[in-house]
């Protein structure tokens, strides 16, 4: 059976102020569609396996607030993390849990805050990579097509012959690359040998396990191989003393069992104010308004994002590739192409709040 594995234990801290530590962006309608990131992206592979078996793994701190926004979820399937430990340990901690109840199951893993558009392609896509590893003792990875040198994004290097005859859009991976210099993006880009990492796995459980066994052995051996009541009693002493390390990192630059379908879907993870001005649907004058009561005067390529029960006006005049953003007790305006100063903006008005406490 298909099994999803939503991981939901982002902080989302570039996307301040509308995003923070207690409200990270998969809980915010960073869209405007009227979901979450995490209620759009359950909602989506609801359609590939059924509720009862997607699992949702998260924050102890976010556990409540997950169970709020997707009610239809039992008990067992919102697993709480007692520490942050990257993406290696939650995944096989849900793998766990899946263990128990279908040994042979197909697994999904992804993001839940990430956008994807054209979901009827989405969805063909995804068919084909379940049934690729029904098959084969394969992993499968969803690269997407880049349209610019990117230095936040993982590239997937690929083989450019087909690893199945009927197959012209699955490849075999040569390489992963994390977050590469801008110079050295700009070369996989004029290459043509690369995707974007679009960060969703698809593998079955016994693919999985010896992925683990053989590249994060002590991972697998705290997980894995310790029955799972067991696991549960000490989970926090488990999280404190397993390694932190991304699957990517961990598994996926190492395993020589990896293949990359070129998504046909549309797709960007969203991660920064610039990627979701990138996304948005565009006025006249290149704004992207998602939400609030906003009047724009000689003002271009803008993202504008207010709170949705804002009962304040907004209007903007003379602006031009700036970023205004508020929640319910900060604005911030700033120019796009300064949004790296973002974790600067944060951590200098948390240190304000805590000196007037004081």
């Amino acid at each position: 059976m298909i099994w999803c594995v939503i991981m939901a234990g982002g902080l989302g801290s570039r996307f301040w102020p509308i995003s923070n530590a207690d409200s990270p962006k998969q809980f915010i309608d960073v869209m405007g569609t009227g979901r979450t990131m995490l209620q759009s992206t359950y909602r989506r592979y609801a359609q590939l396996c059924s509720k009862e078996r997607v699992v949702v793994v998260t924050g102890e701190q976010y556990a409540d607030r997950v169970r709020e926004q997707l009610p239809d979820l039992e008990e067992w399937q919102v697993l709480s993390e007692p520490l942050r430990r990257n993406t290696a340990p939650c995944v096989a901690y849900a793998a766990a849990v899946i263990a128990e109840r279908d040994p042979e199951a197909v697994v999904i893993v992804t993001p839940s805050d990430h956008a994807i558009f054209r979901e009827e392609k989405f969805m063909a896509d995804m068919k084909q990579a379940i049934a690729t590893v029904a098959k084969h003792d394969w992993i499968i990875t969803l690269g997407a097509q880049p349209v610019r040198p990117v230095t936040s994004y993982g590239y997937i290097q690929f083989r450019e012959e087909p690893a199945l005859p009927k197959a012209h859009n699955l490849h075999e991976v040569v390489t992963f690359t994390e977050k590469p210099p801008l110079e050295m993006a700009r070369q996989f880009i004029a290459s043509g040998e690369f995707f974007w990492n679009a960060g969703i796995f698809v593998w079955t459980l016994p693919v999985l396990r010896k992925a683990y066994e053989d590249y994060l052995p002590a991972i697998a051996e705290s997980f894995l191989h310790t029955p799972l009541p067991a696991l549960r009693s000490q989970l926090e002493e488990v999280y404190s003393q397993c390694e932190a390390i991304s699957v990517d990192h961990g598994i996926m630059e190492k395993a020589d069992n990896v293949h990359v379908l070129a998504a046909s879907f549309g797709w960007s993870d969203v991660e920064t104010w610039d990627s979701l001005y990138d996304v948005s649907t565009h006025d006249h004058n290149g704004n992207a308004i998602l939400c609030g009561n906003v009047f724009t005067y000689d003002t271009r390529n803008s993202l504008v994002v207010m709170p949705d029960d804002c009962t304040k006006t907004v209007v903007l005049e003379g602006l031009d590739g700036y970023i205004v953003a508020a929640n319910e007790n900060t604005l911030m305006v700033c120019r796009r192409k300064s949004e790296e100063q973002v974790f600067r903006f944060a951590n200098d008005v948390e240190l304000k709040k805590l000196i007037d406490k004081k």
